[in-house]
């Protein structure tokens, strides 16, 4: 019921009657509005994870999931670092491995320069170890 038909003369009776879309945009007191294309099930199961959930364990996922579908939707989502490892370390030949591990500064360097982590670099070292160690010289 809007101000104007209780009778009330108050300020608010203007804005109110000329922004009547201000209900559709804000939802009721503890209910949100699901994104568009959401199927009857998956309400259903939001529904269900919600009630069960404190609400900072919600916005903390929340927050990690919109960042990554941030990342993923600008094209910069970072491969996870056990493909990193495999892919630097899959198709090296023993005496590959070997001889990266000789020239292991200028391997740091071109690993740091395509952005990985000292420990992963430190991860790639040690399965090329294994991967030079694992054939005769």
């Amino acid at each position: 019921m809007s101000y104007a038909a209780a009778g009330r003369d108050d300020r608010r009776t203007a804005a109110a009657s000329d922004n009547d879309d201000d209900d559709v945009t804000r939802p009721e007191a503890g209910h949100a509005r699901l994104p568009a294309g959401v199927t009857g099930p998956q309400a259903d199961e939001m529904r269900k994870m919600l009630s069960q959930m404190p609400a900072d364990d919600v916005l903390a996922g929340l927050r990690f999931a919109y960042s990554r579908w941030l990342a993923k939707n600008a094209g910069e989502l970072k491969v996870g670092r056990k493909s990193v490892i495999r892919r630097e370390v899959h198709t090296v030949s023993a005496e590959q491995a070997r001889w990266r591990l000789e020239n292991w500064k200028v391997m740091i360097a071109e690993y740091r320069r395509k952005g990985y982590s000292y420990p992963t670099i430190s991860r790639i070292k040690k399965l090329l170890a294994e991967c030079a160690e694992s054939e005769p010289q």
